[in-house]
C-alpha cells in the first residue's frame, strides 16, 4: 500500500534527526580520545629498562645479612638511601662505566646493561637500579657509641710546577722507585733517606723532577698521584702525571695529627699546616720526619683523553671526580656502587659514587676519601673535609 505524503515527510524527518544524532555521536567519540595524550612510539614500556616498575622494591621480604670482611651489610629498602630520586646520575654512569673496564666478578653479567644504559634518562637508570641491585646499609662488625655513622675525608690531583734538573728555586726531588726497593723492606725512613749517605746513593740518579716545597712534595706523595707542569732542560714545558709506583713500606704518620698532639695548631687542615711551616721554618725537618712514609712515583705522559680524568686508582682505572672514593678494600670490594651521605658544612652529599681507590689512612667499614678533582680549588676542598658519613653498597640481586 502505498504511503501517504504525510507519512513520508514525518519519516524524512526521523532519518535527518538520526544521522544528526550519529554524527555528533563520532565526532564527540573522536574528541574524547584526541583529550588522552598518546605515548611516543618510541616511549619504552613503563616497567623497563629490566621490568622494574616504581616502588617495586618497596615490598617482599629483604635477603639476610653479609659479612664483607671488616663489615657487616644491612638490608634496606631504595627509600631508605636519603636523597635517591634526585641525584642527577650522568658523571656517576660514566664512572661507572670505567668500573666495567676491570669489573668485580658479581658485576661482570651486569657490565653490558651498564653500558646499554649510559644514554638512558636517570629515571631509567633508577629504575633498572631498583630492579637488579639490592642496597645495604653498611656497619662495623663492632658495634660503637656512634653506631654505623663514620667519616669522611677527600684527596685530590696536585699540580705543581716542576723542573727535569734541580734549580735555586726547585731542588725537593721526587723520586722513582730504587732497585733496592723489593730486596730490604721496610726500606728507609724520611728522616734516613734525608741524611743517610747509603740512602741518597740508592736513590741516585732516580730523581724523575724537583719541585720547590718540601710540604708539596709530601702532600703529593700522600694524594699518591698528581700533575707537574714540567720544566725540560732545553727550555720547554710540558704536562705529565705522577703515579704511585710503590712506597718505602714505614709506618704513615699524619703530620696533622702530630702537630695537634704538639699543641702548635688548633686547624689542621692542610691550609693550616702551611701556615704553620711557614711561621716555623726552623721546626720543618722536624715535621716532615714525623710521618716516616716517602712514595715513589712513576712518569705518566697525559693525552688529550687523560687530560679530564683523573689518575687510576686502586681498581686500575681513572677516577672521576665527584663520583670516585677510597675505600677499604676489606669491607667493600673495589668496583663495588656505593650510595653516600655526608651532611657538613663544606659539602652536602647524597649521591651514587663508586669504590675505586684506597688509601693507607682509609681504615673501617664506613670510611672514605672523596676525590674531589685536580688543581687549586679540589685541593681546598680536600683539604678540609672532615664530616660524617653513612654508606649504602648497591650490590647485584
Amino acid at each position: 500500500m502505498a504511503m501517504s505524503s504525510t507519512n513520508a515527510s514525518r519519516a524524512s524527518s526521523k532519518i535527518s534527526s538520526m544521522r544528526r544524532f550519529l554524527v555528533a555521536l563520532i565526532v564527540g567519540m573522536l574528541a574524547a580520545c584526541s583529550s588522552v595524550p598518546l605515548p611516543p612510539a618510541d616511549e619504552p614500556p613503563r616497567n623497563a629498562p629490566g621490568g622494574a616498575a616504581p616502588g617495586a622494591d618497596e615490598s617482599g621480604p629483604l635477603p639476610p645479612a653479609i659479612v664483607q670482611g671488616k663489615s657487616r651489610w644491612q638490608p634496606v629498602r631504595f627509600r631508605d638511601l636519603p636523597g635517591f630520586d634526585e641525584d642527577a646520575l650522568h658523571d656517576a654512569w660514566n664512572a661507572w662505566l670505567k668500573s666495567c673496564e676491570r669489573p668485580a666478578p658479581a658485576f661482570v653479567p651486569l657490565c653490558p646493561q651498564i653500558r646499554r644504559l649510559s644514554i638512558a634518562s636517570a629515571d631509567e637508570q633508577r629504575a633498572w637500579m631498583r630492579e637488579r641491585l639490592q642496597p645495604y646499609r653498611v656497619e662495623p662488625l663492632q658495634s660503637s657509641p656512634a653506631g654505623a655513622e663514620g667519616l669522611l675525608t677527600g684527596y685530590y690531583e696536585p699540580l705543581l710546577d716542576a723542573s727535569r734538573v734541580p734549580t735555586a728555586s726547585q731542588s725537593v726531588p721526587l723520586y722513582r722507585p730504587p732497585a733496592s726497593l723489593a730486596s730490604r723492606r721496610p726500606w728507609f725512613t724520611r728522616q734516613e733517606i734525608d741524611t743517610l749517605p747509603d740512602a741518597r746513593a740508592a736513590l741516585r740518579g732516580r730523581e724523575i723532577a724537583y719541585v720547590a716545597d718540601p710540604l708539596d712534595a709530601m702532600m703529593l706523595q700522600i694524594q699518591g698521584s698528581g700533575r707537574l707542569r714540567l720544566a725540560e732542560a732545553d727550555g720547554s714545558v710540558r704536562l705529565v702525571r705522577v703515579s704511585f709506583a710503590g712506597t718505602n713500606d714505614q709506618p704513615y704518620r699524619s703530620i696533622g695529627s702530630w702537630l695537634l698532639q704538639q699543641g702548635a695548631v688548633r686547624d689542621a687542615s692542610w691550609p693550616g699546616i702551611k701556615a704553620w711551616a711557614q711561621q716555623n721554618p726552623q721546626r720543618l725537618n722536624e715535621l716532615l720526619w714525623s710521618n716516616p712514609r716517602v712514595t715513589f712515583f712513576r712518569e705518566e705522559p697525559i693525552t688529550d683523553v687523560d687530560a679530564s680524568s683523573g689518575p687510576r686508582g686502586a681498581q686500575g682505572v681513572a677516577l672521576t671526580p665527584g663520583r670516585s672514593i677510597a675505600v677499604d678494600k676489606d669491607s667493600i670490594p673495589y668496583g663495588t656502587p656505593v650510595w653516600l651521605a655526608s651532611p657538613g658544612p663544606l659539602v652536602n652529599l647524597q649521591r651514587l659514587v663508586l669504590a675505586q681507590d684506597t688509601g693507607s689512612a682509609i681504615v673501617g667499614a664506613v670510611r672514605a676519601d672523596y676525590f674531589t678533582g685536580g688543581g687549586y680549588e679540589a685541593g681546598e676542598i680536600a683539604g678540609r673535609l672532615k664530616q660524617p658519613l653513612r654508606l649504602w653498597v648497591l650490590w647485584p640481586k
